[in-house]
């Protein structure tokens, strides 16, 4: 039962409070967590004991602020790496056609300097497998007795099971409706879904979530009811075991050699995550490669820039309802209005609201200038109190959440108590305890 309830609060946190995607830098050592714990102690030992506001706007927005700082950090250590010293050594990748090819960078800044210029032609995509469905009169009735049903689905070497009751006023599309469900439902690699012709006939549609297919194998997935445990029929009814597109590989030649692979996203020469996404034609070529420093040095820029506008904005949608929110925006234009010059100088320009919008034109100028080599120390300054101002907000986001202070602790004499500045994780706790 608790690890249901654990599994169910994870679940809401994540659908609810932080729809945003992990990185790399979401995972740590034992020995980050453990400072991130003394962090905790060390900051709480002093902290006065407090009383917040007991509804779901509060709940919502103390997570919010957190995650919205995460999301800042991870990009901020995605131009490098953690530490500091490495900000803006990231390196990316070009491509001369993104209509066929588009193409990541995964390798280190070491690795850069020697990952070759590749020549890629597509010839054809990896495609997943199809199972349609007849076309039956969407409301009819179901040529089958009221019963239970079922049938097998085979797919990576497993076989399952489903059984289902029809009953004596369920139509076809009552039937695929629920078919579709149960099989979604289920998450083994297949999504169902009704396709409708627009003349009153449905459809029950399986396709598989992997596409091509592997060596020996013919298939991604099978359907039957020959040897099901239920009454059969309902296969041959719907008409769900006949394959209408057969799964098929990507095929395509790197530097003039042939290759294939079973998706349209794969990793080539352990430094290029490549996705297929069209055909070429005939004797033309899609060149990927590395971009020059002061290419990635600019991408790295606007990359810093949509980060720190983007936390800004999330902060600045607060205010009206949270006025705590306003002490982080203001603390985020002056840490910003201490770099304005120098930043400015480089085509990086702080608006009225805060925000930073580049200048590409003046920026391209500092670059053929030289300009940007000599402020870069200014910006990798910048960078570092951002990275910090952002931890302090992840660790602490209750410092601008509104709340009523009840006592505050007699200084030197006190102890420890790691939980206050977590408060926001107890309040994932409150629908369910």
């Amino acid at each position: 039962m608790a690890d249901m309830t654990t599994l169910n609060i994870y679940n809401h946190y994540l659908t609810s409070y932080a729809p945003k995607g992990t990185t790399s830098f979401d995972t740590h050592k034992k020995s980050e967590l453990r400072n991130i714990y003394n962090s905790i102690v060390k900051l709480n030992k002093e902290s006065p004991l407090f009383l917040l506001r007991d509804n779901d706007e509060t709940k919502a927005y103390a997570i919010g602020l957190k995650e919205n700082a995460r999301e800042l950090q991870s990009t901020i250590s995605s131009l490098g790496g953690l530490e500091e010293t490495a900000f803006f050594s990231k390196k990316a990748a070009y491509t001369t056609n993104e209509d066929i090819v588009s193409v990541n960078y995964a390798g280190t800044a070491e690795e850069a300097s020697s990952a070759p210029a590749l020549s890629i032609e597509v010839h054809s995509l990896a495609s997943p497998q199809v199972n349609l469905g007849h076309f039956i009169p969407s409301d009819s009735p179901v040529n089958l007795k009221p019963e239970t049903y079922s049938f097998d689905l085979g797919i990576n070497d497993l076989n399952y099971e489903f059984q289902f009751q029809i009953r004596e006023s369920d139509t076809a599309i009552d039937v695929q409706n629920r078919l579709t469900r149960l099989i979604n439902n289920a998450d083994i690699g297949i999504h169902a879904e009704v396709l409708e012709d627009g003349i009153g006939n449905s459809s029950l549609k399986l396709t598989s979530q992997k596409s091509g297919v592997s060596e020996g194998k013919e298939h991604v997935f099978q359907v039957s009811d020959d040897q099901t445990s239920k009454l059969s029929g309902v296969v041959d009814y719907l008409g769900i075991g006949e394959i209408n597109r057969e799964p098929s590989n990507a095929s395509f030649t790197v530097n003039g050699k042939e290759h294939s692979a079973t998706s349209n996203n794969f990793t080539i020469e352990k430094v290029y995550e490549v996705t297929l996404n069209g055909i070429s034609e005939e004797g033309q070529s899609t060149e990927i490669g590395i971009k020059t420093d002061v290419e990635n040095l600019t991408e790295n820029l606007r990359h810093l820039a949509g980060g720190y506008n983007q936390f800004l904005r999330s902060a600045m949608e607060y205010t009206a309802k949270h006025p705590k929110s306003n002490q982080l925006v203001s603390e985020m234009w002056h840490l910003a209005g201490n770099y304005a010059s120098p930043l400015s100088d480089m085509g990086l320009n702080i608006t009225e609201d805060g925000s930073i919008k580049i200048d590409e034109s003046m920026l391209q100028h500092s670059i053929k200038e030289g300009k940007l080599h000599e402020g870069f120390e200014h910006i990798k300054d910048f960078t570092k109190a951002l990275y910090r101002k952002s931890g302090q907000v992840s660790l602490n986001p209750m410092n601008y959440v509104d709340k009523t202070v009840v006592s505050y602790k007699n200084p030197g004499k006190n102890y420890p108590s790691p939980y206050i500045t977590s408060a926001y994780s107890g309040m994932l706790f409150n629908s369910y305890c």
